[in-house]
């Protein structure tokens, strides 16, 4: 008899244990403010050495939160042209070739650089102390989502479209097209690669931790592609898994071979695992639930979520 009840106690202990796993574990709810008249911090992205986030905001700067004391601070800029009496604290996308639009960021955590990609300046590259960064590679419409394999310095970046602007892309009544590309910079050669066109709504692509293969979303389609960059199956690709929200962006989670995913549309984080595609965790992201979630970035046990349309990073923590 007290077998059975130890074994009803365990089956009942392992069950919860499973929806604690898929519920909301991120309960607790904090934001990093920007400054003044700041909005749009739509990337996150932490250096080696954990010091962050940094984030790109609408007025074509790279900021550093540099903790509550003194809040987030100057660190980068895309424009050569851009001046801060002009540019600080303006949301105006007509100003974008003067002043830039930063969309994405990733570091190379051999090199300590930030690579940046902007929608009006392409994919550039800033050091580590920061200040204006380099253009590798312009000439797009709209690159926007972008991830560094440290271990080759390879650089991944998505194409938005071959058509559309991000200035386009605010118009009312917007439809995407399917001209979405998956690119590839070698930053010794300084050549990119088309690896993948056709997508359609193109969001932020991350590299595996094993590096076998680039998860890119498609945030139309509500699925996410997978090219492979090793093994018997390299320079293909396949559908790694359909989700029932808009895929943005994607982020290698803190274990490895996993993944979150941010559903721009549903304000929910998903984790989920790179095995066999299945999600792990369901995260809700109810102070982002009348806005666009662009991005999921998990550090230190926390999850910073951010905006194009908010004037906060999010941090949720357990």
């Amino acid at each position: 008899m007290k077998t059975n009840s130890f074994l009803v106690l365990s089956t009942l202990i392992a069950v919860w244990l499973m929806g604690s796993v898929l519920s909301n574990d991120y309960i607790t709810f904090n934001n990093l403010v920007l400054p003044p008249s700041v909005t749009g911090p739509q990337s996150a992205a932490f250096d080696r050495a954990g010091e962050g986030p940094y984030v790109t905001v609408a007025d074509g700067r790279i900021l550093k939160w540099k903790g509550s004391a003194i809040g987030f601070v100057d660190f980068a800029y895309t424009s050569p042209s851009r001046t801060k009496i002009l540019c600080d604290g303006t949301n105006d996308l007509d100003l974008g070739p003067t002043c830039g639009r930063p969309v994405a960021l990733s570091f190379n955590y051999k090199t300590s650089d930030l690579y940046i990609t902007d929608a009006f300046f392409g994919l550039l590259v800033v050091g580590f102390t920061g200040g204006l960064a380099t253009q590798l590679s312009g000439g797009y419409k709209y690159l926007s989502g972008i991830d560094v394999e440290s271990y080759t310095g390879s650089v991944y970046m998505t194409d938005a479209s071959l058509t559309y602007n991000i200035i386009d892309l605010a118009q009312p009544g917007f439809t995407p097209d399917s001209t979405g590309r998956l690119l590839k910079y070698d930053p010794m050669t300084q050549l990119v690669t088309v690896l993948l066109s056709g997508l359609t709504g193109a969001g932020g692509p991350t590299v595996s931790s094993d590096r076998k293969y680039v998860l890119v979303p498609e945030y139309v389609t509500k699925k996410i592609q997978r090219y492979w960059l090793q093994g018997p199956t390299k320079d293909t690709h396949d559908i790694f898994m359909n989700v029932s929200g808009s895929p943005n962006n994607i982020k290698r989670a803190a274990n490895d071979g996993e993944f979150w995913v941010a559903l721009e549309n549903q304000a929910q984080g998903l984790r989920v695992n790179g095995s066999d595609s299945m999600v792990l965790q369901t995260v809700p992201l109810a102070q982002f639930s009348r806005v666009a979630v662009n991005v999921v970035q998990e550090m230190n046990g926390a999850l910073y979520v951010g905006s194009s349309r908010t004037n906060f990073v999010g941090v949720y923590t357990n």
